[in-house]
């Protein structure tokens, strides 16, 4: 049975140098210094379960909690730990910082500090993101508090430590967009036009107004994007398109309005 977050688990920091004293005296035991964490996470109770979990153990050191990105950066600056844990949402919903963008600040200022990800919400970009910003590991909220303080002590600078289990996942779910994409054929230049007009929100009678086209012509272009993306909404298809790039890579194409 897993332990709950913040409970002992003992581990031994001791490692023993094998000697060949002809007294036949034990061989000597050299104690490494414990590795220095800051957590950084905008839920106070997450971090201090952290923290006393990081406390119970010989070889971790909790140097403190910080639960913004403003805070963070004053006690790295403060504490110069060995590794921060940190969380990728820092209230990005209300208006906080992104964690992995503050990741990335952080090891590109410090580069030889360690980081590791932890995340409620994990999908291909959150892990291509914790990559380059420099983390060594990318965890989930619902993983082992074990596995989370083995993953802590091992952590080394070069390497990026995924969960087996969800590395999987994530590449089954690679497989498979990239399995959907290869069955949708190319867009026509009007029907990229049209993906466009619909990302600015605008209706199919509007759209066609500007194109000067039939509504019952622009409808139709509308039905042949939702067939080649795989959608079955007008805002699913333009989701879809975002999420591939289409949106962002496709340059705008110049358009003029019909009088």
């Amino acid at each position: 049975m897993e332990r709950p977050l913040g409970a002992s688990f003992p581990h031994r920091t001791e490692m023993r140098m094998p000697t060949h004293d002809p007294h036949g005296r034990p061989p000597a035991v050299v104690r490494r210094e414990p590795r220095r964490v800051l957590v950084v996470d905008d839920h106070r109770t997450f971090a201090e379960l952290a923290s006393l979990a990081l406390g119970s153990e010989v070889d971790l050191e909790c140097v403190g909690t910080a639960h913004d990105a403003q805070e963070a950066r004053a006690d790295v600056a403060r504490h110069d730990p060995d590794l921060v844990l940190m969380d990728v949402d820092l209230g990005a919903g209300d208006g906080g910082e992104d964690g992995l963008g503050l990741a990335a600040e952080l090891t590109t200022s410090r580069p030889s500090l360690l980081v590791v990800v932890l995340t409620g919400h994990i999908d291909l970009g959150v892990m291509r993101r914790a990559a380059s910003a420099g983390a060594c590991a990318l965890l989930t909220k619902g993983g082992s508090l074990r596995e989370l303080l083995d993953v802590l002590r091992d952590a080394r600078p070069g390497e990026f430590f995924v969960q087996t289990d969800l590395l999987r996942s994530l590449v089954s779910e690679q497989g498979e967009e990239e399995r959907r994409w290869v069955r949708h054929p190319a867009l026509t230049p009007r029907e990229v036009l049209v993906l466009q007009l619909l990302s600015d929100g605008r209706y199919v009678a509007d759209i066609a107004r500007e194109l000067g086209i039939s509504v019952h012509t622009c409808r139709g272009y509308v039905k042949t994007l939702l067939a080649k993306l795989g959608a079955h909404s007008q805002l699913e298809a333009v989701a879809i398109a975002s999420r591939r790039g289409l949106l962002e890579t496709t340059p705008r194409v110049h358009r003029h309005r019909v009088g």
